[in-house]
């Protein structure tokens, strides 16, 4: 018989922490909006146990997981590489990994480290108050559409471009029929709310916890990010503002909230874990002379738009594309001047898991990767039911972008330090995991 258990608890910053996801535009918050969450889920059966974690955080250093996951170890009877933790990617929060742009690193620019230290004994503290709370469960998983279509969002480099509207809902229920835990997986960007607000926010996921608080008061949401290093709501938004987001965020829970109606519940979940360390190539760097150069052109582009009055769209694309020449150039000076890149030397080798959990596999990707290599393994998956988590254990020193978006450049491309075959390794690494679990071997 399954058991679960639930926790959630508050991790906003106080006023003044610097806010994460807009790198090149230094913010220190005044505020908060809406609060930030973690929410866990602890789930046994018996043989095996389980705990999922989720933040509303941009990144989530691997060193930190390791660190989390031994505290947790100690704690209670959960082997650490039973533990998975993601992060949702709101560009509203304190950071919680290395810094990507040059100015920070040259600075010593670092995360709060008693911030850090506190958000570790929470996360430990949650893992213990979900595994005191276990309560006989049943557990499914099911599936809807919500993307472009609905005026959410899709490719943001192509709006007909490749995307996922598809939304995973993974939810648990006690003995009462009660909706107890929602992990709610979408891939979208949460990025409507931008570089000009200094108010901490979990941005569109906020509303997608809010869907649920009033459908199911006593459920926990568990928000995850699916494979959308290049899914956001940049064609399909209708503004940039709270209202805005809540919109977004409340199509996405509603979407969310309707799958219940297609799962098949059941207490007999075999559970399981497995992992694999994979030592990513990093691509090679152009010369500074080359990456300055690159970097002048971008920049006229960006400003000759603006001059002449263009599209929004447009001008925002070239300042985009200008970033990542930026981003370029700043590593080859960084590499030249002999200053450690924390994503590179903290979230090397990643690590790739997959959770068994009944009939669904969950895929635990680190880093932002582009949609292609999730919908692949879905495709490739011997499990129907596969979702494909990214951000999850660890970052990654750049995009996992497929080989076409590097041939094509832009911000993407130009931000990563990673080799365009990077995808395929962690696509290859994650189907091995997958098979491997059909056979119900342990690693």
């Amino acid at each position: 018989m399954l058991k679960a258990g639930t926790a959630i608890t508050d991790i906003s910053p106080p006023p003044g922490i610097e806010l994460a996801g807009y790198p090149h535009y230094l913010r220190h918050n005044t505020g908060i909006h809406d609060p930030l969450y973690a929410s866990a889920l602890y789930l046994e059966n018996g043989k095996q146990n389980v705990l999922l974690m989720a933040m509303d955080l941009l990144f989530f250093s691997k060193k930190y997981v390791q660190a989390v996951r031994d505290q947790i170890a100690q704690k209670l009877p959960i082997a650490p590489d039973h533990i998975f933790i993601s992060v949702s990617h709101t560009h509203s929060g304190p950071w919680a990994a290395g810094r990507i742009d040059q100015e920070s690193l040259e600075r010593g620019l670092d995360v709060d480290p008693h911030y850090m230290a506190g958000l570790k004994r929470k996360l430990a503290d949650l893992a213990a108050a979900a595994y005191a709370d276990v309560f006989w469960a049943s557990l499914g998983t099911g599936t809807t559409i919500c993307g472009k279509e609905q005026g959410i969002g899709g490719n943001r480099r192509d709006p007909e471009g490749s995307s996922d509207p598809r939304v995973w809902l993974l939810a648990v229920k006690d003995r009462r029929e009660a909706l107890r835990a929602a992990v709610v997986k979408a891939s979208l960007h949460p990025t409507v709310i931008h570089e000009d607000s200094t108010l901490v926010t979990a941005d569109s996921p906020a509303y997608v916890r809010q869907v649920f608080r009033e459908a199911a008061p006593e459920a926990t949401v568990l928000f995850m990010q699916g494979t959308a290093g290049n899914q956001s709501t940049r064609y399909f938004r209708k503004g940039q503002d709270f209202a805005e987001a809540e919109r977004i965020g409340r199509t996405l829970g509603e979407a969310a909230y309707t799958a219940l109606d297609n799962i098949s519940f059941t207490s007999d979940a075999s559970l399981g874990a497995y992992s694999e360390s994979v030592d990513l190539p990093l691509k090679k760097m152009p010369s500074q002379a080359e990456a300055k150069a690159w970097a002048k052109q971008t920049k006229r582009q960006w400003q000759r738009l603006k001059e002449q009055g263009a599209p929004y769209i447009q001008v925002q694309n070239a300042n985009l594309k200008n970033l990542g020449a930026e981003n370029t150039l700043g590593y080859v000076r960084l590499k030249e001047k002999k200053i450690p890149i924390a994503l590179e030397v903290d979230e090397l080798p990643a690590q790739v898991q997959v959770l068994a959990l009944g009939d669904t596999r969950m895929v635990g990707l680190p880093g932002e990767i582009f949609v292609e290599f999730g919908l692949e393994i879905e495709k490739k998956s011997p499990f129907e039911k596969t979702m494909v988590v990214s951000l999850a254990n660890g970052c990654l020193p750049g995009y996992v972008c497929t080989r076409q978006a590097v041939k094509q450049g832009g911000y993407e491309a130009g931000a990563s330090m990673l080799d365009a075959g990077a995808g395929s390794q962690l696509v290859e690494v994650a189907l091995r995991l997958l098979k491997r679990s059909a056979r119900g071997r342990t690693p």
